[in-house]
């Protein structure tokens, strides 16, 4: 089982433009000794946007809540839409609405520039917004690849079902964003201890190692994660409460786990034990509770970041301004 090394939550939420109000729960800029990005590797930066409600918004078509253009390069950028919906466009003709449940993943490389705002329908009408914003790091050799853009709908994301680790009963189900999910069953006969290994592949296109699942429990129960050995691992508590590896988890906490354990192999798994077993007296329905797993090989290679820029040297990010400032940004 992997330990849990700290409980993350302390952080003020902050406006980013006047659409999103986030917590930044992982940032890469920041001079932590006990958490940065040696521990999240090859994860830069977490806003999370807690759910909030917004007023239909009068002028939603001529000025719409969110971020107008600005630059990126050397990472990638993943949001992932909770409740409401968020629009996108960028320089390179990408363009998409993520609608809930679903995920833009958008490859910055070697400079693009994009907006993002709540969608003309969400302004509109108003209501509910959670969403995540992740930035992934491109190593060295991909640093400068061309940009593009993945618009992944809700439908389109592989959904596991998540099993009671005592009577196998269905406790929630596990959405498979990115990497792959180890679906281990044992053979019906129990008088053999043989097991068959099904692997999913999640839906978006990685340049690095990393897993990336939506997870709901909806039932009282136990459950079990497999994540890779060789993978840093956080976890993302956003609804309800949680006993996670026998730690109670509230919602708005990052859980940090320890290191990897570099004396073993990466065929070796740990194992992240989820119990739902919080019962009301009465009636009332169990309320749903939502995690976002993160794990990540660690690229391993230093870099140098400031602002919408993440690159290797700090030549190399006195490059990126200068070709922003002249002109000559992307080429």
């Amino acid at each position: 089982m992997r330990p849990i090394k700290h409980i993350h939550g302390d952080k003020e939420p902050h406006w980013v433009g006047d659409g999103f109000y986030v917590k930044t729960l992982v940032n890469h800029l920041e001079k932590n000794t006990d958490f940065n990005y040696q521990h999240t590797d090859p994860f830069l930066l977490l806003d999370y946007s807690q759910p909030m409600s917004f007023a239909p918004n009068p002028n939603y078509e001529s000025q719409s809540h969110g971020v107008g253009q600005h630059p990126h390069k050397g990472f990638e950028t993943v949001t992932i839409a909770y409740a409401g919906e968020i629009s996108h466009a960028d320089s390179t003709g990408g363009y998409g609405v993520i609608q809930e449940g679903g995920v833009q993943w958008m490859t910055a490389g070697r400079g693009i520039m994009h907006e993002e705002f709540h969608s003309e329908a969400f302004g509109q009408r108003g209501g509910d917004f959670s969403m995540v914003q992740l930035w992934v790091n491109l190593p060295s050799a991909h640093k400068l690849t061309d940009p593009k853009y993945q618009s992944i709908k809700r439908a389109d994301l592989p959904v596991v079902e998540l099993k009671d680790n005592k009577n196998g009963d269905p406790v929630g189900t596990a959405v498979i964003i990115a990497g792959e999910w180890q679906d281990i069953e044992q053979a019906k006969n129990r008088q053999t201890s043989e097991s068959t290994q099904k692997t999913i592949q999640g839906a978006a296109e990685t340049f690095t190692a990393i897993n990336m699942w939506n997870i709901e429990l909806h039932s009282l129960g136990t459950a079990t994660l497999q994540v890779p050995n060789t993978h840093n691992v956080m976890l993302l508590m956003q609804e309800g409460e949680l006993l996670i590896n026998g730690t109670s988890i509230s919602a708005g906490n990052l859980i940090q786990f320890e290191a990897p354990n570099v004396n073993r192999t990466a065929a070796d798994n740990d194992s992240i034990k989820l119990e739902y077993s919080t019962a009301t007296n009465d009636d009332t329905p169990l309320m749903p509770v939502k995690l976002l797993l993160l794990s990540g090989e660690p690229i391993g290679e230093p870099i140098a970041g400031y602002g919408p820029f993440v690159m290797n040297t700090q030549a190399e990010l006195k490059q990126t301004f200068r070709d922003y400032q002249t002109g000559n940004f992307g080429k």
